[in-house]
């Protein structure tokens, strides 16, 4: 992540693990650290997580973006569908619900249903 929260990667992505680098279809190798061509919608880019086979990025608004293998739902778009750049997804939390948690900004004890997650100003 630079200073301006836009992304890059650099490496080397196995054929079984499509998109891993976020680049696009058919990108498998980058040997220097080269920008992501999505934007994420526009937002800076706060953290970002990458696993075996897929990715995260949050945005400073919330949001919730993952590309990578798709393959048992991991991503989170309700499909099993690879994804060779970020995709927005839509983020639900449920569980124990203390102390703000679940990320709903409320002190719920019980979330027994999934909740959507709404983004929140300030992040």
């Amino acid at each position: 992540i630079d200073g301006e929260g836009r992304l890059s990667s650099c490496g080397n992505a196995p054929d079984h693990v499509p998109g891993l680098l976020g680049h696009g279809e058919g990108v498998t190798r980058l040997d220097a650290p080269t920008r992501l061509p999505s934007t994420l919608g526009g937002e800076r880019a706060v953290s970002v997580s990458a696993g075996d086979g897929h990715s995260l990025a949050l945005t400073a608004g919330g949001a919730v973006w993952s590309w990578g293998v798709g393959t048992f739902g991991r991503l989170g778009h309700g499909d099993e569908q690879n994804q060779w750049q970020p995709k927005k997804l839509e983020a639900f939390a449920w569980g124990k619900g203390e102390r703000g948690c679940l990320g709903h900004g409320e002190e719920l004890s019980n979330q027994l249903l999934p909740k959507k997650v709404e983004a929140r100003g300030g992040a």
